[in-house]
């Protein structure tokens, strides 16, 4: 009877690529450092590889319009998940997620007025508030970087550039107001490339609105951004504007319902979905 062949170690660079966490254990690492106050600023490059959502929780008796309203307007409001009223867990986008703790920073309104921006809810969540997670144009960042593309206020460390604009959403029952947008500059050659790559995630607001002139859609000075941080344009290169998840936020200050609390500009909700599982090419 032969011996049992031993067992010999893994050579080193399979033990390192063994001992690298998948991107769903980031992931879930991110939330937890989130949920204990670790981080509580803007989220862009953490946990890569995985699907981030901007959020907006309402009362129930608001839930149906603003459920409407992400159906009749899908560029700026792509709708990843819905909850239960009074339940903060999101199980669809990752187990163990709760609403009241894992975004880094959100925002309490009232009659339409910013009144706090908390790191935590708990001392607000009612049994009758619904949470609303909406697909955040970092997924398809990502895919533009993969694809070569350079991101300048990723490089350098800058949340993105966001603006109201003229352009009107669908109103849906109480719900209307104007669209927000987010802003990338690239060369006109890596524009066209960038419409192309971001055409594949339709759930993470898809294909640009509107690219060159700002004024176009109603920005009057590029160099201000409503939301976010400015971003130069280098001579050569073009804005390139994408519908933007922030919308709901220029909705409530429009709209100005007695109650609502979104994420803060830039400090998105990170699940444990793939990036590449909402392309749809």
């Amino acid at each position: 009877m032969s011996a049992a062949p031993s067992k010999r170690p893994l050579p080193q660079p399979v033990q390192a690529l063994a001992a690298i966490p998948g991107p769903e254990v980031a992931a879930r690492a991110a939330r937890l450092r989130i949920r204990a106050g670790e981080h509580a600023g803007q989220t862009a490059g953490m946990a890569p590889g995985i699907v981030q959502g901007n959020v907006a929780i309402l009362p129930a008796d608001l839930a149906g319009d603003f459920l409407r309203f992400c159906h009749a307007n899908p560029k700026p409001c792509p709708l990843l998940a819905a909850t239960q009223p009074g339940d903060p867990r999101v199980p669809t986008l990752g187990d163990g997620i709760d609403l009241r703790t894992d975004v880094p920073r959100y925002r309490v309104w009232q009659d339409g007025v910013l009144v706090e921006e908390p790191t935590d809810i708990r001392d607000h969540w009612r049994d009758d508030l619904v949470g609303f997670v909406i697909g955040c144009s970092f997924s398809f960042e990502e895919a533009l970087v993969a694809d070569g593309l350079r991101l300048r206020h990723v490089e350098q460390g800058r949340n993105v550039s966001m603006y109201r604009t003229s352009i009107a959403c669908n109103t849906a029952g109480r719900f209307a107001g104007p669209m927000v947008v987010s802003m990338r500059p690239f060369k006109p050659s890596d524009a066209i490339r960038a419409i192309q790559v971001t055409t594949r995630f339709p759930s993470v607001h898809g294909a640009p609105v509107h690219f060159g002139d700002p004024a176009q859609i109603g920005i009057m000075d590029i160099a201000r951004p409503d939301y976010g941080d400015p971003v130069e344009i280098l001579p050569g290169e073009v804005p390139v504007f994408w519908a933007c998840g922030v919308t709901p936020q220029a909705v409530v200050a429009a709209v100005k319902p007695p109650f609502c609390i979104t994420h803060a500009p830039g400090a998105m909700l990170i699940t444990d979905l793939r990036n590449a599982s909402l392309a749809v090419l």
